[in-house]
C-alpha cells in the first residue's frame, strides 16, 4: 500500500471499532490509575508494611491490565497485516501469551540499546568527565564558600571534555534507539503475524523485513505519523488551554492515536506478507 492509503485507512480504523476503542481507553485509564496508586502506596510502605502489600497488589493489577492492553495492540497490528477492518470479539481471558510476549519485546529492545549506550559512554569517558567536574567543585569548595570563586568557575575548566563525551553519547544513543525502534516495530509485526516470540526476537529476520519493506518507506511512514500526531497534539493543546474541561477527551484521543499507529504498522507490514 502507498503511504497515503495506509494513513487514510489507519485514521478511520479506530472509528470502525468503537467498542474495542472504548475498552482500550478504559483499560489504559485503569492501568494508569493503579500504577500511580501502587507507586505512591509502595513509597509509604517504606514505613508501613501493610501499605507495601497493598501497593504491590495495585501494581500487580496494573501489570495484568497492561498485559491485556498490549494484547489489544498486537491484535490491532494483526488486523492491518491481514487487511481486516474489524477487531475480533474482545475476550480478556484469552491469549495472555501475546500480551506477555509484547512486554518481553519491549524490555528486550530497551535493554539492548541501553547496554550499547552505556558502552558508548564508557568509550567517551562520560562518567570520568563527570567525576572530574565533581572533583573540581570539591577542590574549589573553600573558595566557593568564601565567595572567591563560583560553581561555574569550577565547572568551566572540565566542561569541554564533558560536552564532547556527552554529545557523542547522546548522538550515538539517539541513533541506536532509532534503529532499535524500527527493529522493535518489525518484531511486533512479526509477533502479530506469526504468534511466535522466538521469531519476533530474531534480529536478522527483522532486519530483512526492514530491507524488504524499504528503509525509505519505513522512514517516510514514521515521519508522516510523527507529523500527524504532533499536529493533533498542537491543536488539542491550544483548545485545552482555552477550554480546560475538554481535556477529558484525552481519555479517548490517546488510545485513538495509539490504535492509529499500530494499524499503520500492520498495514505497512502487509506488503511483505
Amino acid at each position: 500500500m502507498e503511504i497515503r492509503e495506509i494513513i487514510e485507512n489507519a485514521i478511520l480504523f479506530p472509528s470502525k471499532n468503537l467498542e474495542t476503542l472504548s475498552i482500550y481507553a478504559i483499560l489504559l485509564l485503569f492501568s494508569a490509575a493503579f500504577t500511580f496508586e501502587g507507586v505512591v502506596t509502595v513509597i509509604f510502605g517504606i514505613v508501613d508494611l501493610w501499605n507495601l502489600v497493598i501497593g504491590g497488589i495495585y501494581l500487580l493489577i496494573a501489570f495484568i491490565i497492561g498485559v491485556i492492553t498490549r494484547r489489544i495492540s498486537i491484535q490491532c497490528i494483526k488486523t492491518g497485516v491481514e487487511m481486516e477492518d474489524y477487531f475480533p470479539d474482545f475476550k480478556w481471558y484469552e491469549n495472555w501469551r501475546t500480551g506477555l510476549s509484547k512486554i518481553v519485546i519491549t524490555i528486550f529492545y530497551f535493554i539492548v540499546p541501553a547496554i550499547v549506550i552505556l558502552f558508548i559512554a564508557l568509550l567517551t569517558n562520560l562518567f570520568g568527565n563527570l567525576f572530574d567536574i565533581a572533583q573540581a567543585i570539591i577542590l574549589q569548595a573553600p573558595s566557593i564558600i568564601t565567595g572567591e570563586a563560583t560553581v561555574a568557575d569550577a565547572i568551566f575548566n572540565s566542561s569541554f571534555p564533558l560536552f564532547i563525551s556527552f554529545a557523542l553519547t547522546f548522538s550515538g544513543g539517539m541513533m541506536v534507539f532509532l534503529v532499535f525502534s524500527f527493529f522493535q516495530a518489525m518484531s511486533e509485526a512479526r509477533l502479530a503475524h506469526t504468534g511466535s516470540l522466538r521469531k519476533a526476537l530474531n534480529l536478522y529476520a527483522a532486519a530483512k523485513d526492514i530491507t524488504r519493506i524499504g528503509i525509505g518507506k519505513l522512514l517516510l511512514l514514521s515521519l508522516a505519523i510523527f507529523v500527524i500526531v504532533t499536529c493533533i497534539e498542537f491543536v488539542l493543546t491550544f483548545i485545552f488551554d482555552h477550554l480546560v474541561v475538554l481535556s477529558i477527551l484525552n481519555i479517548i484521543i490517546v488510545p485513538y492515536i495509539a490504535l492509529f499507529t499500530y494499524r499503520s504498522l500492520g498495514l505497512l507490514y502487509s506488503d511483505i506478507v
